[in-house]
């Protein structure tokens, strides 16, 4: 028993003395790596410390920090460099002190600048030939550390090009740390039988500077679905047409096309079957009018009219219509136009134009007789954006109301535009409700105008002798509607006593003015008659109500 309990006695000595060697074995103050290298978006890195007692971190870069910065013994440290700011390198230093004798380990942490670089999350988008309006577009997001421009090439087959875009500022808050924007494309439909693209390039603000990075984007559109002319073509056209404007209802296209509603066929010659007029109503449409209806080949009438809010939109009607060179009436209502373009003069064959209800400032110079040989009846009434019974203290910009037709002369008069009075084969002019302004000119002194002779008035029995060397205006217009404009002054003796006045509903459709002119006039003309009377005077052979006549 006492020679165990000696042998247990002696183990434990042994034991603690080999507990008192390992003490005493001192711990190397060490660290795993004295050098770390960091990319420029930042990141950490782990490295062992060895130690036996207390430690602390110092560093004076603001752009890096240790976890943890202070302790005792051995432990895994972690150096958390920032993401860089510049396009240039950058280093710093750690130290870690042995607090007990002041020993230190250094590390040296380098990190790499950003390159300059204009990346897409795309390099290729492609896209229907049609969409909706407002859904024509396509949003990509770039990421880039310089300021940037976006080039979109232009098309060859088109004046304008048909891909859009808009980009908010870079915001680059954070030196040359890559910041991301994104740019919205809107792009226009293709009417054309092929697909086209484009190459988008995203080109540095400053030519000097060298990317490592510069994305281009390939835009590629589908081509338009195929419309022949012909029958099955026209329906296809019509159908199109009423779903690019948003017209109210439907058609029913289980039916056939000559019994669909506002569509006209033609019962015979070489065009039978196909559409020969058809009325598009009620629709809500911020463009020119679809590109499907220049496949209407063989219509002689064609009317647009009813667009939602059309006084706010300042709309063209494009170049689309100005292809249908058979066109015999033409109604565009209530649409939102105020401009024609050029080739609108391609229409020479029109009769009729109805261009009411829309937004122009002034008539149009195309439309003159030069241009429209053929034409009969012009109506441009009711163009005003906005009522206003005093124009004086109207303030807004654009009103429309053709109030730039009559502008002041070097005397500071406003007059009537003579260009319409010269159009001698009209015979309808419309220009009710609408803001013209001034005094319809006497012409007696205007050799321009030619004057009836004695040999036209005594050729007809219902002419007069007083109609002899008055200007011969408008002669042979049976419908002339100027009512509700702003004219002031005297009503000229070639209107007084034109021939036609009797049935142009005068005290209706001529006479009446409403509101002041830009001067603060009040309209209307001084010299308007009570009744027609004196007219019936004159023009004793013609046919009148007995009634007019006062005993």
């Amino acid at each position: 028993m006492k020679s165990v309990t000696k042998s247990i006695f002696a183990a434990f000595l042994l034991a603690c003395a080999m507990t008192a060697c390992k003490e005493e074995e001192a711990v190397e103050f060490n660290i795993s790596s004295s050098e770390v290298e960091m990319g420029p978006e930042g990141g950490t890195a782990a490295l062992s410390l060895s130690a036996d007692s207390e430690w602390i971190v110092k560093t004076q870069e603001p752009w890096i920090t240790v976890s943890p910065a202070n302790g005792v013994g051995s432990v895994e440290c972690r150096i958390i460099v920032d993401s860089a700011l510049a396009v240039t390198p950058r280093e710093g230093l750690v130290r870690i002190e042995r607090l007990s004798d002041g020993q230190r380990q250094d590390i040296r942490v380098s990190q790499k600048g950003f390159e300059y670089g204009i990346s897409a999350e795309k390099q290729e988008v492609e896209i229907e030939s049609y969409a909706d309006y407002g859904t024509r577009s396509f949003t990509l997001e770039v990421t880039a550390n310089t300021p940037f421009r976006v080039v979109i090439p232009e098309d060859p087959d088109k004046k304008e090009g048909w891909l859009r875009y808009t980009m908010p500022e870079l915001v680059l808050d954070r030196g040359a740390r890559p910041r991301k924007v994104k740019i919205d494309f809107e792009w226009d439909i293709n009417v054309y039988q092929q697909d086209r693209e484009v190459t988008v390039s995203l080109e540095p603000n400053d030519p000097d500077i060298s990317l490592s990075r510069q994305d281009r984007i390939a835009v590629r559109q589908k081509s338009a679905e195929p419309i022949e002319i012909g029958i099955k073509g026209d329906s296809l056209a019509i159908i199109a047409i009423h779903r690019a404007l948003g017209c109210m209802g439907q058609l029913n296209t289980a039916e056939r096309m000559a019994n669909w509603d506002n569509v006209t066929v033609w019962k015979s010659g070489p065009n039978k079957g196909r559409v020969r007029s058809a009325s598009f109503l009620l629709f809500a449409v911020k463009e020119g009018l679809p590109f499907q209806v220049q496949y209407l080949t063989a219509a002689e009438s064609l009317t647009f009219f009813g667009n939602a809010n059309a006084f706010l939109y300042d709309l063209d009607p494009g170049e689309f219509i100005c292809k249908l060179t058979q066109l015999r009436r033409l109604t565009i209502g209530a649409y939102g136009l105020s401009s024609l373009p050029e080739s609108f003069t391609n229409l020479s064959n029109l009769e009729y134009l109805d261009l009411s209800g829309n937004n122009f400032q002034s008539v149009p110079d195309i439309l003159n007789k030069d241009n429209f040989p053929k034409m009969t009846a012009l109506q441009l009434n009711s163009n005003i954006r906005y009522s206003s019974y005093d124009l004086s203290n109207f303030n807004r910009d654009k009103i429309g109301g053709l109030i730039d037709e009559c502008p002041k002369d070097e005397s500071g008069q406003r007059h009537f535009p003579l260009h319409l009075l010269k159009w001698d084969t009209l015979d309808t002019l419309r220009l009710s409700v609408n803001f013209l302004q001034g005094t319809l000119p006497s012409l007696e002194d205007d050799d321009t105008f030619p004057r009836w002779t004695e040999a036209e008035v005594n050729a007809c029995d219902t002419l007069p002798a007083r109609l002899i060397g008055l200007p011969k205006v408008l002669p042979n217009t049976t419908m002339f509607a100027i009512n509700l404009n702003r004219f002031t002054g005297e009503l000229p003796d070639w209107l007084l006593f034109h021939p036609k006045l009797d049935i142009w509903i005068p005290f209706s459709l001529v006479f009446p003015q409403d509101g002041k002119d830009q001067e603060g006039r009040s309209c209307g003309f001084t010299n308007e008659p009570a009744n027609l009377d004196y007219y019936y005077e004159e023009y004793v052979n013609k046919k009148y109500n007995p009634n007019n006549m006062t005993e």
